[in-house]
């Protein structure tokens, strides 16, 4: 389980245990199995089902020469590299916590004043700004007070340190993988080819017969591992693991229509836009979209009757309320709760100060759900699920990775009726279960990301 302690605040969240979980457990032949199928003139990307890990400095091992009998398959064992979550120490140290004791530190947020932070400043607050003020006062002593608990929660059971020393020593080697695949812009130049753009693309299925596959025009096409196992896949050199029974559409928002064509409707979609601010426009991380290109992804198609939207908001006060008084209404979707991601670190200290006027150490999280659409007959129309509750905290150690958020199946699965249709849109890594969607889908399933623990041969 992911979730290390639940109570009435919300939920303590490891995601590094949540994708560890994962059967990510290869067994293939020792000789590649290649198709004589060159790919076609003029097309640019291929689907291969890989036969052996790559070669990666501090992340993945190739397995040792067996001597004796050949093997008749190998086995490769893989893990996600624990030292991308080791968050040793605030981001940013809080002036009223000048002690290492844990439990003081958090206890002094208390103490420290949102209208001193204001003094400091020598230009006018914005607008923008005044607002987030407003609301940070609102939920400020909820979620210090909530986090707390959790927090003592997870230091009671060892899941967090009370001292830096154990991490420190670990974030000394994290070395981050390189961008070595740029998947967004790879979607980009894929538009400029008539497979793309003309032809109408059957999913395509990686059974558990499939040895070695090669296909052209991976990019707006879906692509489901249906099999108990997962595959690895090498796209423009590069290698992505592939949960057991999870399925993708590598594609931006304007080839949207392989995941219609799929004729499925689901019943919770978990959506994280790329919402515009000056820190994505600085840093160039991702191209953002405007509040209208959000509004026209076509939920109203994507949606079962009853389904849960969740979206991931930024803290800015105008993009909280585009979502509740604009793009939910769009939808036809019911607001019914807003809950919040905490921050913090291995010893459970937020990782920015909770009154810093620049960051801060949670997000929100906005849930609601479809109204207004006949249950299909194929539904089970009497299953109950309790209603969704507001003012909820899930509390989690942060990826170090940029935008690498926390998985929500295990928190949301008691408001989404069993063995419900999961979608995510905007992902950047699969889940087993789940149908994923996004320009950099397949981004945290680089084995960049992992390592290998394990191989071995077996006769």
């Amino acid at each position: 389980m992911s979730v290390v302690h639940q109570s009435s605040p919300g939920w303590l969240v490891d995601h590094l245990s949540f994708i560890n979980k994962i059967n990510y457990e290869l067994h293939q032949p020792p000789e590649p199995c290649r198709s004589q199928k060159e790919p076609p003139s003029g097309s640019f990307a291929s689907l291969q089902m890989d036969t052996r890990p790559c070669a990666v400095s501090g992340s993945t091992r190739e397995p040792e020469k067996q001597s004796g009998p050949s093997c008749g398959m190998f086995t490769w064992k893989y893990a996600f590299r624990s030292d991308l979550f080791n968050v040793a120490k605030p981001y940013i140290t809080s002036e009223c916590q000048p002690s290492n004791d844990l439990m003081n530190g958090v206890q002094k947020e208390k103490s420290s004043s949102i209208t001193g932070k204001k003094r400091k400043r020598c230009v006018d607050f914005n607008q923008g700004e005044l607002d987030a003020m407003e609301y940070h006062t609102k939920i400020r002593e909820w979620i210090l007070d909530g986090s707390l608990q959790l927090i003592q929660e997870g230091l009671r059971s060892g899941f967090l340190y009370p001292g830096f020393d154990r991490w420190e020593k670990c974030r000394e080697s994290i070395v981050l993988p390189r961008d070595t695949c740029n998947l967004s812009g790879l979607c980009e130049m894929a538009k400029c080819f008539p497979s793309v753009n003309e032809m109408e693309l059957q999913t395509l299925q990686l059974t558990e017969d499939d040895v070695c596959v090669t296909e052209q025009d991976l990019f707006s096409r879906v692509v489901e591992n249906s099999s108990s196992f997962p595959k690895m896949i090498t796209l423009m050199g590069q290698k992505y693991l592939l949960p057991p029974r999870s399925s993708f559409l590598l594609s931006d928002i304007s080839c949207m229509e392989p995941l219609l064509n799929c004729k499925k409707t689901f019943d919770v979609i978990v959506i994280d836009p790329p919402w515009q601010n000056k820190s994505v426009k600085r840093s160039k991380r991702y191209s953002y979209l405007s509040p209208l290109q959000i509004k026209q992804i076509p939920i109203a198609k994507l949606a079962s009757p009853n389904c849960l939207v969740v979206t991931w908001v930024t803290n800015r006060q105008k993009h909280l309320r585009f979502v509740k008084e604009e793009l939910y209404p769009s939808w036809a979707v019911e607001v019914l709760a807003e809950w919040h991601w905490v921050k913090i670190t291995n010893s459970g200290e937020f990782v920015f100060p909770l009154d810093s006027p620049h960051k801060k150490p949670y997000e929100g999280i906005i849930l609601g759900r479809v109204q207004g659409k006949t249950t299909s007959p194929f539904r089970n129309a009497d299953v109950r699920v309790p209603p969704v509750p507001d003012r909820k905290l899930i509390v989690s150690v942060p990826c170090v990775l940029h935008s690498h958020k926390p998985p929500l199946a295990e928190v949301l699965q008691d408001y989404v009726k069993p063995e419900g249709q999961c979608l995510e849109l905007f992902a950047r890594s699969l889940q087993p279960g789940w149908m994923s969607w996004g320009n950099e889908v397949l981004k945290f399933q680089h084995v960049d990301y992992f390592i290998n623990l394990e191989s071995g041969c077996q006769l």
